[in-house]
């Protein structure tokens, strides 16, 4: 079952309401109002007055932030973060995260635990990120909430906990975060932190499926197929492997094949096969590698070639395939 990986996602920069116009806003700031700063740096960001001039932008947000306005301070971090109008610097977005973050800024607190997490501007610190995760996953910030989730099923920053895990998984669920409800689904499936469950894991796979979440999507036509809390039917495991796939996700695509193939929900057609294996075998799976291998030694779907069989299952021998391997072995 897929478990979706932190999110490196960060918050963006903040829109002011009801900007008042160029000229006026230009005259305040020049007379060092710090709100007007930021808001004439709002302007040349997005183009409201004057031409979009991200340099400019830049300025106004330093000479608000250099005053301890927060918001500026944190579209600076973000500026930074980014390396738009500015040179791209992570030292200097955690700096200036930091300083929003301790005005109590949300997106900055959440920016500067994703900064913690990942190591950029910073020494790697988890429990620095959980530290900060954890103060606005209190605050009801869904996307806290599902990391302080990840962080505890993960034991990064705090020790490993899938009580803790499904805990704060729930509160960023029921608020609609797609990953959140996969990865609780992943819980239930799995029985980590609950009960094991398949009914409620179909549940919450289904919440994020809609969303178009890929991992949730292969995770519940996987239930379908296996009939795991829902009643067996190939051809809805067919739809939502359909919907990954289109997505480009390698595990679906292996799998369309594998119900093309077998004619599971589809009529069995090998070039419909050969064409959803070739997809996740050109991005390294190794299970469609291998399968692809197979339909090359036996000309399903394909011309048969004991010569292009042995290229796919050395590939998938190389991505740690145990029976590639062997099967490359056999035709050597």
């Amino acid at each position: 079952m897929m478990v979706a990986l932190l999110s490196l996602g960060l918050a963006q920069a903040v829109w002011a309401d009801n900007v008042p116009d160029f000229k006026e806003t230009f005259q305040a700031a020049e007379q060092g109002f710090a709100a007007a700063q930021y808001n004439l740096g709002l302007m040349y960001a997005n183009g409201q007055g004057v031409h979009q001039d991200d340099a400019q932008a830049v300025r106004w947000y330093r000479k608000a932030a250099e005053q301890g306005y927060a918001q500026a301070q944190y579209n600076l971090g973000v500026r930074y973060d980014n390396g738009r109008g500015v040179r791209q610097d992570y030292t200097q977005a955690v700096q200036w995260y930091r300083k929003a973050a301790e005005q109590g800024l949300a997106d900055a607190q959440y920016n500067l635990g994703m900064m913690y997490a990942n190591g950029q501007g910073v020494r790697q610190d988890y429990a620095e990120a959980v530290r900060w995760f954890r103060k606005m996953a209190e605050q009801g910030l869904a996307k806290a909430q599902y990391n302080l989730g990840l962080s505890y099923a993960q034991g990064q920053g705090v020790s490993q906990d899938y009580v803790q895990a499904v805990r704060w998984y729930r509160k960023a669920a029921e608020q609609g975060h797609a990953d959140a409800q996969n990865n609780l689904g992943v819980m239930y499936d799995n029985g980590k932190g609950v009960r094991q469950d398949y009914t409620n894991a179909v549940q919450w796979y289904r919440k994020a499926a809609e969303q178009g979440h890929a991992g949730a999507q292969i995770n519940l036509g996987m239930m379908y197929e296996k009939g795991q809390g829902v009643h067996q039917n190939y051809a809805k495991a067919v739809e939502w492997y359909h919907k990954a796939a289109e997505q480009g996700h390698a595990q679906a695509q292996n799998n369309l094949g594998v119900m093309y193939d077998n004619g599971q929900g589809v009529r069995q057609d090998y070039a419909q096969a050969v064409q959803w294996y070739l997809k996740a075998a050109e991005q390294g799976y190794a299970d469609a590698q291998y399968n692809l291998g197979l339909m090359y030694e036996k000309g399903q779907g394909v011309r048969q070639s004991k010569i292009v069989a042995k290229e796919w299952f050395k590939k998938a021998c190389a991505n740690g395939d145990k029976q590639s391997c062997d099967a490359y072995q056999k035709l050597d």
